[in-house]
């Protein structure tokens, strides 16, 4: 499979994350489709199916991630 560089990757959330705080605030249908289109092409660079999935994937590919998350492990 292909990867998206991580630069791309990193704009790609970034915008995602701002539209959603802007789409929670307004609910305008222009925002709506660019949060659409962009949940599509994260899912595409990151090879999911769904935009939670894909943001997960996109944030493990990222400089400085983590391997592997043990949040569920810390109380």
């Amino acid at each position: 499979m292909l990867m998206a560089h991580p630069a791309v990757l990193r704009n790609l959330v970034e915008q995602y994350d701002t539209l959603r705080i802007l789409q929670a605030e307004n609910g305008d249908a222009a925002v709506q489709q660019r949060m659409d289109d962009i949940a599509y092409t994260l899912c595409v660079s990151t090879g999911t199916r769904d935009i939670d999935a894909a943001l997960v994937a996109a944030r493990h590919q990222l400089p400085g991630a983590r391997p592997q998350d043990d949040s569920v492990l810390t109380a």
